[in-house]
C-alpha cells in the first residue's frame, strides 16, 4: 500500500500537469528559455498542484480504510517540499526575469549586505528555517542533526542550479533515486517521496519538449525531494560524502558554468540531450 501515493499522483498528474501548463500559458505566464522560445512558467506547480489533489484520495484511504498508506516520514516530506515550493513560487513571480535579480548566492549575500532585498536570500534562510524544523526530534546526535540539515538545503538549492536546460533537472533527479535504490536495495525511501516523484515524471516529457519551464517552484522542489531522499537512504558517512560533492559542485557553479561542464564530458553530454526536442 505505500507504494499508492506514487501510483496515485502520477495518475491524478496525467491530467493535472498539462492542463496546468495549457493554463499557464492561456493566461499569460511564459518565460523566454534559453533559446528564447517562449515557454509556459512556472511549470513547477504542476508538481505541487497534483500532490495536493492526490492528497484527497490517499488520505481518505488512509484514515478510514484503515491502510497504511503513507511512510512514517511522509509529514516531514510534504511538509518541507511544499514550504520550498511556496518560497520557490514567491522567487518567481516576485523575484525572477528582473535584470537587477541578483544571481548566485555571492549576488543574494551582496544585495542583503547592502540593505536590499533578495528574494533568492529569502528563499534560503527560508529552506533553512523548514530544514531545521522538519528533522529535528529524530534522535539524532547534534552532529548528525546539522549534517542532515546541510544536507537537505543544499540539495534543493543545487537542482536550481542544474535547470539551466530543459529535462535537466528531473532526470538528474531520476538518476540519482535509482543509484539510491538499488544501491540500497530499498524502495521504501522512495514511496516516502513518491507523492511528487510521480508527477515529476509526468511532466518530464513537457520539460524536454519546451512546453513547460519549471522554474525555481520546480526545480527547488525537486531538489528537496533529492535532498530528503537522500537524508533518508544514506548512512552518516554516506550523507557527508553526498554533502561534499553537492558543497564542491555549488562552488564550481559559483565561479564557472555548468552547462559547460557537461559540454565538455562525453557521457554526461549524452544525458543530457536525451530526449530533448
Amino acid at each position: 500500500m505505500q507504494s499508492l501515493p506514487f501510483l496515485v499522483s502520477l495518475g491524478v498528474a496525467v491530467g493535472v500537469v498539462p492542463a496546468a501548463v495549457r493554463g499557464l500559458r492561456r493566461q499569460g505566464f511564459v518565460r523566454q528559455n534559453y533559446r528564447g522560445a517562449e515557454v509556459a512558467f512556472p511549470g513547477g506547480i504542476g508538481i505541487v498542484a497534483s500532490a495536493l489533489v492526490a492528497l484527497i484520495p490517499l488520505a481518505l484511504i488512509d484514515e478510514l480504510g484503515d491502510s497504511n498508506v503513507f511512510t512514517s516520514n511522509t509529514g516531514l516530506v510534504v511538509t518541507y517540499v511544499f514550504a520550498v515550493a511556496l518560497l520557490g513560487l514567491l522567487d518567481d513571480l516576485v523575484g525572477s526575469g528582473r535584470e537587477d535579480q541578483p544571481r548566485g548566492w555571492r549576488g543574494h549575500a551582496r544585495a542583503t549586505l547592502s540593505g536590499g532585498f533578495s528574494t533568492g536570500a529569502l528563499k534560503a534562510a527560508g529552506c533553512l528555517g523548514a530544514a531545521l524544523f522538519v528533522l529535528s526530534g529524530r534522535g539524532a546526535s547534534a552532529g548528525e542533526y546539522l549534517l542532515s540539515v546541510a544536507l537537505l538545503v543544499l540539495a534543493t538549492n543545487f537542482f536550481n542550479l542544474l535547470d539551466l536546460r530543459p529535462g535537466r533537472s528531473i532526470k538528474a533527479l531520476i538518476l540519482l533515486g535509482a543509484g539510491l535504490t538499488i544501491g540500497a536495495s530499498d524502495v521504501h525511501p522512495l514511496w516516502t517521496v513518491g507523492l511528487f516523484a510521480g508527477p515529476a515524471l509526468v511532466l518530464l516529457p513537457l520539460d524536454l519538449r519546451e512546453r513547460a519551464m519549471l522554474g525555481d517552484t520546480g526545480s527547488n522542489v525537486l531538489g528537496a525531494v533529492a535532498g530528503v531522499w537522500m537524508v533518508l537512504a544514506l548512512s552518516t558517512l554516506g550523507q557527508a560524502i553526498a554533502l561534499g560533492v553537492i558543497a564542491i559542485a555549488t562552488v564550481y557553479g559559483e565561479f564557472r558554468s555548468l552547462s559547460e561542464l557537461i559540454e565538455r564530458a562525453p557521457i554526461l553530454r549524452q544525458l543530457d540531450s536525451l530526449g530533448r526536442a
